[in-house]
């Protein structure tokens, strides 16, 4: 991660969700649990922060978001967010947006890897969050409802018509926005929306163990895989192969690189240092 941060200090604590990082694993753990873990405007203007600060910190190589509770995230408070929204002005409403689709933007341009653990329900807001991640694991309990329309709003929202058209196809994509029906863990898994289905007492050592193989891995390579997936998803193929060719000469440069080739012929495993 970048080194250079000049003046501005890391936040120390998150006042609107739980925060902790651990040997190079950042947890972001939504705790409103009585609802559902509802979104309110802190909680997204915190999480909008954090990612935004998080690929500068040399301490994280991972990210997992997860929930408390029964739900993953049910997407924006009805009171404390829809209620307000319709008292703002043109103004006031495109701040808002801008706010939340900047979460979205920044959690597919961090460098690292990015885990949602879906503990319960991934309504609106919060199923988009769980797409911007790079890998669900999912719950036996778990469902998403991309359930924007059913609100009264464009199903396309925080990013989501551009990203679920490339995760699991235009089709189904255009019938889980338009309709905003309840789709299940089992099915997510069979249309690729998820990683993984655990059963719900074995979801947090599941995504875990996931986050820790990550961490624990060639995280500079990790970081130029996940950024050349995004940033290819626009280009023509001679573009993307300049780029992949720029990508991997630079990292047969690194010390990781080397690592390996020491580690293959002394018959060891390597030793990752994500340099």
């Amino acid at each position: 991660m970048s080194p250079f941060r000049a003046s501005p200090s890391f936040t120390k604590s998150w006042d609107h969700f739980g925060f902790d990082v651990d040997d190079g694993v950042a947890t972001v753990t939504f705790d409103r649990p009585d609802k559902l873990n509802a979104l309110t405007f802190d909680v997204y203007a915190d999480l909008r922060d954090l990612v935004d600060e998080i690929e500068h910190r040399d301490d994280v190589n991972v990210l997992l978001i997860t929930g408390t509770g029964r739900g993953f995230c049910s997407g924006g408070d009805v009171d404390e967010i829809i209620g307000p929204l319709l008292e703002m002005d043109s103004k006031g409403l495109l701040e808002f947006t801008r706010m939340t689709g900047a979460v979205v933007e920044g959690l597919r341009r961090v460098p690292m890897p990015v885990i949602a653990a879906v503990n319960g329900v991934a309504a609106g807001a919060g199923a988009v969050i769980a797409l911007a991640a790079d890998l669900r694991v999912l719950a036996e309990s778990a469902s998403f409802h991309f359930l924007f329309t059913k609100v009264g709003l464009a199903g396309a929202d925080m990013g989501s018509a551009y990203l679920l058209p490339r995760v699991v196809g235009f089709g189904r994509a255009a019938e889980l926005l338009l309709l905003g029906d309840k789709i299940g863990a089992e099915e997510s898994v069979a249309i690729g929306l998820a990683s993984k289905v655990v059963p719900d007492d074995e979801l947090e050592s599941e995504s875990r163990r996931l986050a820790r193989r990550l961490a624990d891995g060639p995280t500079l390579a990790y970081g130029a895989t996940k950024t050349l997936l995004s940033r290819e998803q626009d280009m023509d193929l001679s573009s993307a192969i300049e780029l992949e060719a720029f990508t991997q000469a630079l990292l047969m440069t690194t010390e990781d690189h080397a690592e390996f080739y020491k580690a293959f012929t002394g018959k060891r495993p390597p030793e990752w240092k994500g340099r």
